[in-house]
C-alpha cells in the first residue's frame, strides 16, 4: 500500500472559498505532498505560494483526514491501495496574485461562492476541509466524505 502525507490549505473569505483546478479536472483545495523532513504547517504555506501564486499565513489547525483508497478506484490503473494522510489548515492569504501555476498540475486558482461548490467535480478534500471549518470539531475529525458523482477522491 502506498503512503502519502499532506497539507491542505482551507481559504475562506466573505462566503467564498478559494479552489485550485486541478489539470484532472476535479476541483481541490490549495495543497499537496508534506515533504520528506518538512513540517505540515510549513508545507501548506508552501503548497499555496506553489499553485496559487499567494502568501498565506495559518491561523488554526482544522484537522486531520486519513482515508484508503482502494486500489478499484486509483486514477492509475494496476496501482495498490493508497493511504492518504491530510492535515487541514485554515489560512488567510497576505499577499501575491492568483495565477496558474507554473509547471504544475494546478491551472487555475478561483474563489467560489460556498454554495456553488456542489455542483463542482471536486475532491473529496474540498468537502472534508468545509465541514471541519464549519464544525470546528474539538477531535479535529469528521465523518468520512462518500466519493462518487461528482466528488472524487
Amino acid at each position: 500500500m502506498s503512503f502519502r502525507l499532506a497539507a491542505y490549505a482551507v481559504c475562506i473569505k466573505d462566503g467564498r472559498v478559494l479552489l485550485a483546478h486541478h489539470m484532472t479536472g476535479n476541483w481541490t483545495l490549495p495543497g499537496g505532498r508534506v515533504e520528506h523532513a518538512e513540517d505540515p504547517f510549513d508545507a501548506v504555506v508552501r503548497e499555496v505560494a506553489e499553485e496559487t501564486g499567494c502568501d498565506a499565513v495559518v491561523e488554526h489547525l482544522l484537522g486531520v483526514d486519513s482515508r484508503v483508497i482502494p486500489a478499484a478506484e486509483r486514477n492509475v490503473p494496476g496501482d495498490g491501495p493508497h493511504q492518504n494522510v491530510g492535515i487541514f489548515y485554515q489560512v488567510r492569504l497576505t499577499g501575491g496574485r492568483l495565477r496558474p501555476e507554473p509547471n504544475g498540475e494546478t491551472a487555475e486558482s478561483v474563489w467560489t461562492p460556498i454554495p456553488d461548490v456542489t455542483g463542482l467535480r471536486r475532491s473529496s478534500l474540498v468537502d472534508i476541509g468545509l465541514a471541519l471549518a464549519q464544525a470546528r470539531p474539538a477531535t479535529g475529525h469528521v465523518p468520512p466524505v462518500p466519493v462518487g458523482d461528482l466528488i472524487q477522491h
